[in-house]
């Protein structure tokens, strides 16, 4: 059994998160399945943040200039807060109207992954793996692999995004507080034998080391937390986020309603991560994806189907925004007589914040990266 003294406060015989890490020389570095990685001498946090069960792109950023739109979206249609002529946002995204103004926005209209059918489950793996077919693994840890750095997945499980060889963690948020500190002591000594154990215990305890002990629980706890890591030189340089409750089969609302509320919660989290990376923000990309869109005309039960064409966000002190991004294949004609035409590979978005963001070319063979995000 290891010594135990290594393990006590100096000044009291109780054991602290912190001084359970000095112990086990786990602060300092972000380590994470075995691998102790330092901070790089210039960090550029990059926040995922799936939207899960398919964003309706044409309630969130509605086509006001469409001539189709008020026809085809009936009861549906959105005025919105102005961004150009033709496009507005929902009245609930009012920190990202913000953003817009302040010129660190950027969005992308009429976005898919190369998935052509509607299951959520499938349609979600595309969007992460970043293809139709291949391994398990996602894009994201790719990336990490060829950065030298951590990821970060809010939840009990890691995403498939952060799955594959780059290193990666996850973090659950827990509203029943840190683990009590004997628990902590009495894992201490129990995992130290086995290097594989203690290395988790380490990653565990590095991670929630992070994140302040008067975090507050609640809705904007992942953010919070997520930006207290990220804002760190010992902490992981990306974060994915899910929000879930954006299948809009029924009941979906216009400026009001359940959808509206998804939205609303959405901004008022990233108000909370904006704010909570201080200065780190500057240097901080975050991009908003979903699955997929939903369908243009409204169904018998005021919201909407499965759908192609979604709407992307990337925001962030880094990007160079105010702009629509990619094409807009108008209402004219729709994909299958039903869908908003899918006319940008939402990867083209990945691959440019890779591209400007870390300096990641190529991950995606045969998507051309967009340029100034």
């Amino acid at each position: 059994m290891p010594d135990r003294s290594l393990v006590r406060s100096a000044n009291e015989d109780q054991l602290t998160r912190r001084t359970l890490l000095q112990s086990l020389g786990a602060l300092g570095t972000f380590a994470v399945a075995g691998r102790a990685l330092a901070a790089g001498p210039s960090r550029a946090p990059l926040v995922v943040v799936i939207l899960r069960g398919g964003l309706d792109g044409l309630a969130a950023v509605p086509p006001v200039g469409d001539p189709a739109y008020h026809r085809l979206r009936q009861d549906l249609a959105i005025e919105g807060l102005p961004l150009t002529g033709d496009f507005a946002l929902h009245p609930s995204l009012v920190f990202l109207h913000e953003q817009w103004t302040a010129g660190t926005l950027g969005i992308l209209h009429a976005a898919s992954s190369p998935y052509r059918a509607r299951s959520h489950f499938d349609g979600q793996d595309v969007l992460e793996r970043g293809d139709v077919s291949g391994p398990d693994a996602g894009w994201l840890s790719r990336a990490l692999e060829r950065r030298g750095s951590a990821g970060l997945g809010v939840g009990p499980m890691l995403p498939l995004l952060l799955r594959g060889p780059g290193a990666a963690t996850s973090w659950t948020p827990s509203r029943m507080g840190p683990p009590r500190d004997d628990l902590l002591a009495r894992l201490g000594d129990l995992y130290a034998p086995n290097p594989v154990l203690r290395g988790e215990l380490e990653t565990a305890m590095a991670t929630s080391a992070l994140v302040p002990e008067d975090t507050p629980a609640g809705r904007d706890e992942a953010f919070l937390g997520s930006a207290a890591m990220l804002a760190s030189p010992e902490g992981p340089e990306a974060a994915v986020i899910s929000l879930t409750g954006f299948d809009t089969h029924a009941n979906q609302g216009t400026t009001g309603g359940g959808l509206a509320g998804r939205l609303g919660g959405l901004d008022a989290a990233l108000r909370v991560l904006h704010g909570a990376l201080g200065t780190a923000w500057a240097s901080t990309r975050v991009m908003v994806v979903t699955e997929f869109g939903r369908t243009v005309r409204p169904n018998g039960t005021r919201g909407t189907d499965h759908g192609m064409g979604a709407a992307a966000f990337v925001l962030g002190g880094a990007v160079a925004g105010r702009r629509m991004l990619g094409e807009w294949p108008t209402l004219s004609k729709l994909y299958e007589d039903r869908d908003l035409y899918p006319a940008n590979d939402v990867r083209s978005l990945f691959a440019g914040v890779l591209a400007h963001h870390w300096g990641i070319e190529d991950l995606f063979p045969g998507v051309s990266p967009l340029e100034r995000v």
